[in-house]
């Protein structure tokens, strides 16, 4: 991914009583699949910034990262590349891979800094330990024009897997019953993909070590029922529901996907509708999250076909 990006989709449809959860639903959904953040930056801060990359703190240094990018300026290639190489944080050294694939092409760098880019872009993608760095740091060496690092594919086993947290719900009573409804969902929607496995080796929470020994990339997914509302106009009533949900590695659960969704269910004001209504909510957000948005950014992370 590079820099920031808000996507929204929208889907409309007329409502009738005991039809598919996506069809009763009315859904918007907005999705932030944020990597970083950054603050405004100003050209003359850069020596500023470039001390930052030695803070303590993670933030700070991702922070000077992004920012220096933003500047465009040449002196912060060096600088990039050695977070790039020795940076404790993988969202670090991932900004500056990005950094430097935006700042190599467009800049009159002299041949040692290119040099030196390349250098640590390509050790990145070899060596480092996150596959989030090794995909921005092969990347980058294409924005460069560099040689590109060329990874074997997987052998034996499948190459993804994907973990269902728990889920969560701040709605009320019913709290622990959707919870469990929206690991059903989730589970249920993902298993649409046979290359996208929900246990591995019979097992919902391999180890690290266990998925390594088979070259399968994991991935996590979780989620939170935030509000659940229905009001009543005479013989009708509208449910709407807001989840969010958040995709990340597995089992380090860095996360790099934000994702926000809402809809409304027309039903009648009967007790059993509502009920209904209320789950057909929550189920069209989720499907729809997961189906759209989660499954295809695995796919591409984990180069499935």
């Amino acid at each position: 991914m590079k820099g920031l990006g808000v996507l929204a989709s929208h889907t409309h449809a007329r409502m009738n009583p005991r039809t598919s959860p996506l069809l009763r639903a009315v859904v918007a959904i907005m999705i932030a699949f944020v990597t970083f953040h950054a603050g405004a930056a100003h050209a003359d801060n850069i020596d500023q910034l470039i001390g930052q990359l030695s803070d303590d703190s993670d933030k700070v240094r991702l922070g000077a990262t992004l920012n220096l990018t933003r500047l465009g300026t040449v002196r912060a290639i060096v600088p990039l590349s050695n977070r790039l190489r020795n940076d404790g944080s993988k969202n670090v050294r991932g900004a500056a891979a990005v950094g430097l694939a935006q700042l190599v092409p467009k800049l009159s760098t002299g041949a040692s800094d290119r040099r030196t880019a390349i250098e640590a872009l390509t050790a990145a993608a070899a060596n480092d330990d996150s596959e989030f760095v090794k995909a921005q740091a092969v990347r980058a060496l294409k924005a460069i024009g560099a040689p590109a690092i060329s990874t074997p594919p997987p052998t034996g086993g499948t190459s993804a897997f994907v973990n269902v947290g728990p889920m969560s719900s701040k709605t009320g009573s019913d709290d622990p019953k959707f919870r469990a409804m929206m690991v059903k969902i989730a589970t249920k929607t993902l298993g649409r993909w046979p290359n996208l496995p929900t246990t591995f080796a019979g097992s919902a929470n391999p180890t690290k070590n266990a998925l390594a020994a088979k070259n399968v990339q994991g991935f996590y997914v979780d989620g939170t029922l935030n509000e659940l509302k229905v009001e009543k106009t005479g013989n009708s009533s509208k449910v709407t529901c807001k989840v969010s949900m958040l995709l990340a590695s597995y089992p380090d659960k860095s996360v790099f996907g934000f994702l926000n969704g809402g809809a409304g269910v027309q039903a009648s004001a009967s007790a059993s509708d509502i009920a209904l209504a209320r789950e057909d909510c929550v189920t069209a957000v989720i499907e729809d999250l997961i189906a759209k948005k989660i499954v295809p950014t695995i796919k591409a992370k984990a180069s499935l076909p």
